[in-house]
């Protein structure tokens, strides 16, 4: 009987990445190509409660994973599926007849152990293999890690796995708890190892868990993996990384020739169109424990940049970094972004230099490339003050460079240092940046209005702007519209990472922050479009 065992949860924790949405080439393609290669645990994916869709890694039973196993299957495989304890009513579980799966990982959160055993019981009482996740095992104490694993001998699961759900784990911590759970856990139980990539360590900590295994008892092991890496956030321990490890130093003989067949006919697709992997914000969240979800929302919503990111996090309490309550992490970014600074003498001098003018903002929409001369003879025709909007489209002379986000900021001073300097600067008071030292600085609550979900528009703060300094009217180019299309954009960098749905909920809300600001504004200064945008028919 092997002693070290590898699980490949591409399906599973994959399908964070897509949705689900492999294809159905692809779930059985991958399947296939793992069985091949010998991995002895196959996750199929997820038990949910909702009807199946075809060709996506969410089942609703156990059965509609038969048409993409390839038959017969190995007796010498394990194929498993994943119920999250709160998401599955196992009432609608039939019993296995080890046509497909033949068991399920039950996972479920500190402070939730009574629930996660008593689907773990339901589970095995209709005849499936057990496996744990105990998530987020680095944030229980050893009092509460040896009072789950009480109730985990009592029912008695194949396995129970240590979970660094917040890729958080250092090596002195996974062998830490390594030794309070050998120590008391059932000695027919597997102990099994998931880990996130977070703080670049994911592979490191793996193979740290198969010597230590070695060294502390006979116990048979379980490691996670998938391939490429491929999983929420930072991702996992790559399975072809794990299995030549396992083959060089423990002799296994997982076949990596089928490993490398798979990843070629499945998984370059995958890497070419998602992202998933190190980066320096995920190391911020493992750092700080703190869930992924709360990295997503702050660079998709904000474009928050990593010191920033940073300071936020620091800021949590330890129990709200691990959830994601996005009202609060929106509560808690608005409050580090009120750095009030008292704008009266800096709005005097906007006042002067923009009052009874025409005014013409560029925007980094790809018209004010492709309509430069239409925006040129504009501005001629009026002599007008030339403003970029958080962003510097290359060709133009601008008198004036506003930004409201530090990331812009900082990329524009290492983009276009030239044309930095040759312009003023207006900065709203979030950004803290070495640079600002020149810059006309204006208080960032003045300028915004709460109440939708993008309210941070930097078009629409430099408006609000506009009405303290009154000019006689404002033309703007490139203001294309927020679609998914990297061509609307002079700038493919300065295009925000947002999904088809988000972009259209963007438009709609931006739509409604200016019929707002036309309905209280009427009559402080015209506005005009020089380059065609879905936003012209508001000030018609």
């Amino acid at each position: 009987m092997k002693r070290i065992e590898v699980l490949d949860c591409t399906l599973r924790d994959g399908a964070y990445i897509v949705n689900g949405e492999f294809g159905s080439n692809a779930i059985s393609g991958i399947m296939g190509g793992l069985q091949r290669a010998g991995i002895d645990i196959i996750e199929c994916g997820w038990l949910k409660d909702q009807e199946h869709t075809g060709g996506t890694t969410y089942y609703h039973v156990p059965e509609d994973i038969l048409p993409y196993m390839i038959m017969p299957k190995d007796p010498l495989i394990t194929y498993v599926a994943m119920i999250d304890y709160n998401r599955y009513d196992c009432s609608r579980l039939p019993v296995c007849d080890g046509r497909t799966i033949d068991a399920i990982r039950v996972v479920f959160p500190r402070g939730k152990e009574k629930e996660g055993i008593a689907v773990c019981e339901q589970v095995k009482e209709k005849g499936y293999r057990v496996f744990i996740q105990l998530a987020n095992t680095p944030g229980y104490s050893d009092r509460q890690l040896l009072d789950v694993i009480e109730m985990i001998n009592r029912v008695k699961p194949e396995c129970v796995s240590i979970v660094d759900t917040f890729g958080k784990m250092y090596p002195a911590d996974l062998t830490h708890i390594m030794s309070i759970m050998d120590r008391n856990l059932d000695r027919s139980i597997r102990m099994g190892f998931h880990s996130h990539n977070n703080m670049q360590l994911s592979f490191a900590l793996a193979m740290q868990f198969i010597e230590n295994a070695k060294q502390l008892s006979s116990r048979r092991i379980v490691v996670d993996s998938s391939l490429c890496g491929m999983g929420r956030g930072a991702g996992n321990t790559c399975t072809e990384l794990l299995a030549e490890y396992v083959n060089r130093i423990h002799n296994s003989e997982y076949d990596m020739n089928a490993i490398m067949d798979t990843i070629d006919r499945y998984m370059l697709s995958f890497s070419e169109e998602y992202r998933w992997g190190y980066s320096i914000p995920y190391a911020i969240a493992g750092i700080y424990g703190c869930h992924v979800n709360n990295v997503a929302y702050l660079t998709r919503v904000h474009r928050t940049g990593s010191k920033d990111m940073k300071i936020i996090f620091e800021s949590l309490p330890a129990d709200k970094r691990i959830q994601y309550d996005y009202d609060n992490l929106e509560a808690v970014y608005a409050a580090y972004q009120n750095n009030d600074v008292d704008d009266a003498q800096a709005m005097q001098g906007l006042k002067e230099e923009f009052g009874g003018k025409s005014v013409v903002c560029i925007l980094p929409g790809r018209s004010s490339e492709l309509r430069k001369d239409e925006v040129d003879a504009a501005i001629a025709e009026k002599s007008s003050v030339v403003v970029g909007i958080n962003a510097i489209v290359p060709g133009y002379h601008y008198d004036y460079l506003f930004f409201t986000n530090e990331v812009k900021y900082e990329f524009a001073s290492s983009a276009f240092p030239e044309e930095m300097k040759r312009s003023k600067h207006i900065l709203t008071s979030n950004i803290r940046s070495e640079n600002a030292a020149e810059a006309c600085v204006i208080n960032y609550y003045n300028v915004v209005k709460r109440g939708w979900k993008y309210y941070d528009n930097s078009m629409i703060m430099f408006l609000r702007l506009m009405r303290r300094a009154l000019p006689e009217e404002i033309g703007i180019a490139g203001f294309d519209g927020y679609r998914t299309e990297v061509s609307e954009y002079a700038d493919s960098v300065l295009k925000p990472t947002l999904s088809a749905d988000e972009y259209a909920v963007m438009q709609e809300e931006i739509t409604d922050m200016l019929r707002d600001f036309k309905n209280i504004s009427a009559g402080d200064f015209r506005i005009r479009f020089i380059t065609a945008s879905p936003f012209a028919k508001i000030f018609e």
